[in-house]
This record gives C-alpha cells, structure tokens and sequence, in this order.
C-alpha cells in the first residue's frame, strides 16, 4: 500500500504531494532522498530509508517518489509510478515542470482517481477521460470566468462497474477501423575494433481502434518464439497467449499500448559507422565514414551521428561531403545526414587541436547513432493475421511498422 507520491523537479523541489492513505508522510522524506541521490552515483528505483521504503522514476528531469512502511510488492509500485507517467503524458501532450505547476489541479485529479487508499484503482487512459476533461483553451477560459477550477465528471462511467473496465458500454463508432503499429528501437554497441557486442531490440505493438460495440479481437504473429520479456495491456487474455502465442483481446477505444517485447543477440545492424583517430605531435586527425551495412530494404531516414569530444581538444574543424554539421554546448558535434545517397557515402573530416603539453590523445569520443526506417520491423516481428468477431460489419484494417535507432553507439 502506497501512503504518498511526490513529484520534484530537477533542483529537488516538491512541486506536488498527495497523500494516499491515513498516515500523512513528511516532506522530510523528499529531502533525505534527495541527499540520497545526491551522494550516490546510481540510485536503485527501490531505496530503503530510516523510516520509509521509497520508489522511484525519473522522466523528463521530474522525479515521481512513492512512499510506504508497509512492505509490497516493488514492482507494484514501479509500475504504478510508469502507469502515472503515461497518463500525464497522454493528457498533457507532454511532460515537464511547467505543464505540471499549469496544470497543477488536473494532475491532483488523476492521481485522486488513480489510487484508493493507496491501493491503484482506475488507470486505464479512456475511461479517465470520462472522468476528468483533459485539458484545453476552452475549459481553461470557462475555468477563468466562471471560477470553476475542477474538470471532474458528475457522472461515474458505465465502464467502471463493467466486466471490461477499459471500454465503454454500447460504444457506437463511425469511422469502424482498426490500425496495428510495430515500434522497435534498436540498443547496439560496437567496439573500437568494429565487433558489435550487443544488439537487442525492444518493440511495442500499438492499437489504434474505432470499432462499435464489443468487438474480440485475435493477432497472430508469425515469430513469436523470437519474442522475450513480454508484457501486454489488461486487456490481453493471458492463456490463449500461454498455450498458444495468440493475442485475444477486447480492445479500448482509441489509441493504447498492446503489448512490450525485446529481442535479444542480433547478429547485424542496418548501418556502419567507421570512425579513425589519429594523433601525432598535439594535433588529431578525425575520419568518419557512414554506410549502409545490412539493407534492410526500406529507406533509412533522418541518419544521424553525434559525439563529444574530450576535454583536451581545445578546437576542431570538421567538415563533410554530406549533410550539415554543428556544433552544440559542451564541445558536442551534431552531424545530420538525413538519408544516405546512392552515389557516395558520407564522411565526415577534419583536425583536431589538442590543449599544449599533449602529443597524443588518450581519451576517446563516443559516436551516437540515430535513424529510422519506416515499413520494417528489424527483429524480424510480423503480424501474421488479425482476425475480428462481434463487429457489426468489415472494418478497415491497417499495419505500419517502424524501427528507430535507441542506445546506438559505436566505441572508437
């Protein structure tokens, strides 16, 4: 049982407290937490102080701090605290400090209807909108003139007492269609002498639905056994996916995350980054050459590539044959290709200058990689069929794919 969340800001300021339960929890907490984080390099999501176990997540620079003196489940908690970072994110159109101190009342609503007594309640995204208007130019001015400063509903949504929670009763929809998207991003690692150590994927499967009724969904794939570490919406029957490696689902209205997967041990990646360094009597020679390595068959779009160079160098002029290049805070260089020409491959040079009294450089510049590849899911992951009941006529069906670059990084 959670007893209070808290959310700092970046500088460890208490921006929103809402305690759960009877037992009121003091600020005090937030500020041993953040001496905590402060003395440790790593602070574990599961921390436990002299009076209190604390969990935690970090996104966008806010910190969303449960706390409880009751030992839970900590995967509970985490979960809850991602749960609620989706939601502001899905109201809110985004998140940080402004949006939060802005919307301040709607937020201590959400969380309001999101927990009970510490215990989670309603944190299905749809059925909150039922609940509590999202935000907008319209209900802010009427907030204004009239002094109403609450978005909450006088009327509880059907789906609350509902065997299916996540979806309204006799949903009538006019667009009826459905679309599936594959979301992958791809973490990589390739040492200085070019050998890739690692390579995983992690996916998503998203739904985007408007169908009437209560229709039942089924999504076979045609890979399953590549799939690891699977995690899926409450809305996916556990068995069918157990004995069979089905999803069977009744769907929410609109947009939702379906399903979480990694695939882990790839044994290529879709490009090649061949950076070389060479030093001799304070100067640095930089070359970096970019192509493609596996064709994945689709284009590869916005490729780009940045680094940080050591604090050592004092200058650097870098130029390329294409694409632009610039130079951002911190002596980190941004280097934009877009996408890779069919008659050259791009590559990047230039000296750099090392600080007087060094002949060579002995600290090395880490390259970012980022691209993505619409129309392919480089795990290999298909929708083999998706099969519909209960819907009053044919809906359209659409499936996209995506891969994006994640933690891509090549070692030089």
């Amino acid at each position: 049982m959670l007893q209070c969340i808290f959310l700092l800001s970046d500088s460890g300021e208490v921006m929103l407290e809402k305690q759960m339960s009877g037992h009121r929890v003091d600020r005090s907490i937030c500020t041993w937490f953040w001496d905590h984080a402060l003395s440790h390099s790593e602070v574990l999501p599961v921390t436990a102080s002299p009076t209190h176990y604390l969990f935690h997540v970090v996104r966008e620079g806010i910190t969303f701090l449960a706390c409880t003196q009751v030992e839970m489940a900590p995967l509970l908690a985490i979960e809850f605290l991602c749960r609620v970072v989706d939601v502001l994110t899905d109201y809110l159109g985004a998140l940080n400090e402004d949006l939060i101190k802005d919307n301040f009342v709607i937020v201590y609503e959400l969380l309001d209807e999101m927990m009970d007594n510490g215990f989670p309640l309603t944190t299905e995204p749809n059925i909150l909108r039922e609940m509590i208007t999202p935000p907008n130019i319209v209900s802010k001015m009427l907030s204004v003139v009239m002094g109403k400063s609450s978005n909450m509903s006088t009327v509880l949504p059907d789906a609350t007492t509902s065997s299916v929670p996540w979806r309204k009763t006799d949903l009538k929809s006019a667009a009826n269609e459905v679309y599936v998207d594959i979301i992958e991003e791809m973490d990589a690692v390739i040492t200085r002498e070019g050998v890739l150590s690692k390579c995983e994927i992690y996916g998503e499967i998203q739904v985007n639905s408007h169908l009437p009724g209560l229709p039942d969904l089924t999504i076979s794939l045609a890979n399953p056994a590549i799939l690891n570490d699977v995690r899926f919406h409450p809305c996916v029957r556990f068995r069918p996916w157990e004995s069979h490696q089905i999803l069977s689902f009744v769907p929410p209205d609109g947009q939702f995350k379906l399903m979480c997967y990694r695939v882990k041990n790839l044994k290529s990646t879709p490009i090649y980054v061949k950076p070389q360094l060479t030093s001799n009597s304070g100067s640095c020679r930089l070359n970096v050459l970019v192509g493609i390595r596996n064709d994945p068959g689709k284009s590869i779009d916005n490729l780009s590539v940045e680094f940080q160079l050591p604090p050592c160098v004092s200058s650097a002029e870098l130029t390329t044959n294409h694409g632009t290049v610039n130079v951002l805070a911190d002596k980190k260089w941004s280097w934009m290709i877009g996408r890779i020409p069919k008659d050259k491959s791009p590559s990047l040079s230039g000296d750099l200058i090392l600080e007087a009294g060094l002949e060579r450089l002995h600290v090395f510049p880490v390259f970012k990689v980022g691209f993505k590849i619409m129309g392919v899911a480089l795990s290999g992951m298909k929708i083999d069929k998706l099969e519909l009941k209960n819907v009053p006529s044919p809906p359209y069906k659409g499936f996209r794919a995506l891969t994006r670059a994640g933690e891509y990084q090549i070692r030089s």
